[in-house]
């Protein structure tokens, strides 16, 4: 009996070793071997850990170099036409992540409503696809070496085609037969080599609304694996919200599990009785957040879910892969003592997956469990009464609250704004900040540590915008920008200056590629003790005649690239920041700052995946936004800024945002996101992203 599990594993080691180690072999300073020592390094690393912890099912194949998508797209031998010529697979894995000098990358989207990236599949009807399994069984293999019972992870048929794009406009779910036909041929492989194997079936589309079509296309998917394959023991998993329609379809086929999310699900609760004799994977640990599991909350859920299902058919999971959380508290030592208590990292959900599963299994309790559940109630306790957290000064102020957006229309201030501002038809801009050299970072390093006093800081600091106002003029750029040199990351930099934030010294968390962010942690009411941005930018703007933007990061992009506290509503959350931000924009246009960007690229993805949730939250996202900015005087104009979102859906409410100028990545999406603007009669202007940032 199964009855811990885990749904995957971060990748990117704990110090970040595959991310130093691929950006070697990128620039050329060390072979692929060094890479693929790292890698084994960090799977066996990985799988000890679930072990050690207790996990009884530890997964494999949720490595990867660059990303699962991708390597499911190699594995089925979808790879894009411009691709074919490069015969070394490596060198062709890394082209379709990243481009050459030849060829555009493959498009890169994020995963549901996370901050992760997954590279999108691309396909025509001219594609064909063949079985190459390579990695998975070489994986499969040394996973076995540790544990004898193993999960193999597997991105499901149909999440794989709905997160397809179609690059001559025909049906991606036309190619259902001819993928589920190389699946087949996985598993009766899979199937041949072993007596008895788990399988875990990735299949999040589910979460969304779906139609009886897909539903129809799960059915055969799942009866079809089964019959080709019935000494695999298939887990269908789900995360992110509720799956009802898909569990009411799996309830009917023979597949072993169904994973479902009950921590973001909570509709999940309401079909549990259908499950029949499957295996419930209970997703339980929060696999999203940071904060420590509330032990007895769960133990409590857990009773009410062992009603519908039998507790020896329960299996204690996180609610989603722990990919989205950093690795292991254990390299915090700077974090203050208290706060740290409150944390949970992925490691530390291991160990609390296997407690709450010991627990509700009637286990025997080791010592260190039992200090672990004491633990467990000090920590919540302390958090729940912390005056760290609750500031009375903050609740006051957002409840008298009065002015909560900018005056004047559109058509108004654009006005006033051409005849202050004086800038040309097709003005030319960047987006913000310039590159981050070593030397940049090595200045701000030693500055942390007092190894350099505040004056050679700040020269350094303003050598390094004086050279890129001075490269800006002389390319001719109409606007510009200080290139933000003072600046770590485009959130943590604002949470170092807002109370109610902490940071983690290693909390990396992977984005995309060997790319990994490190968000902040929002762990109380939050407020501004002073300007964050004034003092960088009023020297920039001191220094040219052209308009200098000031650049700001938005409340909503703020809230949703921080691990935010749980005890209170996001949307509250939002809102203190919002006014930190409005605050902020006051402070630049007194001091002659006369365009802001207030940039919201992590706008769309912060979207529930139901319909039904999204006006809730459009709601509150658009009042933040227009708290934000509402200090904002007419001749002060606002810049908003997205990047890798589809905005057909949400075009309307980008409309309401009523950002004076949006700028949007066009370079790997071409110019159909413009034509989105241009169909809705969009009535602002509008900045398209020519260059692709990402790609060398």
């Amino acid at each position: 009996m199964s009855k811990s599990y885990v749904t995957g594993f971060p990748r990117i080691g704990e110090q970040r070793e595959l991310k130093h180690a691929l950006e070697a072999y990128w620039s050329g300073n060390a072979a692929f071997d060094e890479v693929q020592r790292t890698s084994l390094m960090l799977r066996k690393r990985h799988w000890e850990y679930q072990k050690q912890a207790g996990i009884d099912l530890i997964s494999c194949n949720d490595f990867s170099f660059y990303d699962n998508m991708l390597d499911t797209v190699v594995m089925l031998g979808a790879i894009p036409e411009r691709f074919h010529d490069i015969e070394d697979e490596t060198k062709r894995y890394f082209a379709m992540a990243r481009g050459d000098e030849k060829r555009s990358a493959m498009a890169m989207t994020k995963w549901f409503n996370t901050n992760y990236h997954y590279i999108v599949p691309e396909l025509s009807k001219k594609t064909r696809f063949s079985l190459n399994a390579k990695k998975l069984f070489l994986e499969l293999a040394e996973a076995q070496e540790y544990n004898k019972e193993v999960k193999v992870n597997l991105i499901g048929p149909i999440t794989f085609l709905a997160l397809s794009s179609s690059v001559d406009g025909s049906d991606v779910f036309a190619h259902f037969d001819a993928v589920l036909a190389c699946y087949v041929e996985l598993f009766q492989a899979l199937s041949a080599q072993h007596e008895s194997l788990y399988i875990q079936m990735d299949d999040p589309f589910f979460v969304t609304d779906v139609t009886a079509a897909h539903l129809t296309l799960l059915k055969r998917a799942y009866e079809t694996l089964c019959q080709a394959a019935p000494n695999v023991k298939i887990t269908v998993m789900t995360y992110f919200d509720h799956a009802s329609e898909a569990v009411k379809v799996l309830a009917q086929t023979p597949v072993w599990g169904i994973g479902l999310d009950l921590v973001h699900g909570a509709e999940n609760m309401a079909v549990l009785e259908l499950l029949g004799d499957k295996q419930l994977i209970a997703g339980v640990v929060d696999g999203r957040n940071i904060w420590r599991n509330d032990i007895d909350a769960t133990l409590s859920l857990l009773e009410r879910v062992a009603q519908s299902v039998p507790k020896e058919r329960i299996s204690i999971a996180p609610s989603c892969s722990l990919l989205h959380v950093p690795y292991t508290l254990k390299y915090e030592e700077t974090l203050d003592p208290e706060l740290k208590s409150w944390l949970s990292f992925a490691c530390e959900k291991l160990d609390e997956i296997a407690l709450i599963s010991a627990f509700f299994h009637n286990e025997k309790l080791t010592d260190a469990q039992r200090a672990a559940l004491e633990s467990n109630a000090k920590a919540l306790e302390s958090r729940r009464n912390s005056q760290r957290v609750h500031d009375e000064h903050v609740r006051q102020r957002m409840a008298s609250l009065e002015q909560l957006e900018r005056k004047g229309d559109y058509a108004t201030r654009i006005g006033i704004q051409k005849a202050a501002l004086e800038y040309p038809t097709l003005a030319t801009t960047t987006i913000g900040s310039f590159p981050q050299t070593p030397e940049l970072r090595a200045l701000r390093r030693d500055y942390k540590k007092g190894t350099i006093d505040t004056e050679v800081y700040n020269n350094g600091i303003k050598a390094y915008i004086d050279e890129c106002i001075a490269f800006q003029e002389s390319i001719g750029l109409d606007v510009l920008v200080h290139g933000e040199p003072e600046r770590n990351d485009m959130v943590e930099y604002f949470g170092e200056q807002l109370q109610g934030y902490a940071f983690t010294k290693n909390g990396w968390v992977q984005s995309y590629g060997s790319r990994c962010v490190k968000p902040p942690l929002l762990f109380g009411d939050i407020s501004r003790p002073q300007p964050m941005t004034l003092f960088w930018s009023h020297y920039a703007q001191s220094k040219t005649d052209k308009i200098m933007k000031g650049m700001l990061t938005g409340p909503v992009t703020i809230l949703n690239w921080s691990f935010v506290r749980d005890d209170m509503p996001r949307s509250d959350v939002a809102a203190q920041i919002a006014l930190a931000i409005c605050d902020e924009v006051a402070d630049l246009q007194k001091a002659g700052i006369r365009m802001i960007q207030v940039d919201e690229a992590a706008f769309k993805e912060g979207y529930p995946l139901r319909k039904s949730k999204i006006s809730a939250y459009e709601k509150w996202a658009l009042a933040c936004f227009k708290l934000a900015v509402s200090s904002a005087k007419m001749e002060t104009q606002i810049h908003t800024h997205m990047c890798y979102s589809d905005f057909n859906d949400i075009i309307k409410t980008i409309e309401a945002m009523d950002a004076d100028v949006i700028s949007i990545e066009t370079a790997r999406a071409g110019n159909k996101l413009l034509r989105i603007f241009k169909e809705v009669g969009y009535a602002q202007e509008v900045g398209p992203g020519v260059y692709d940032i990402h790609s060398p």
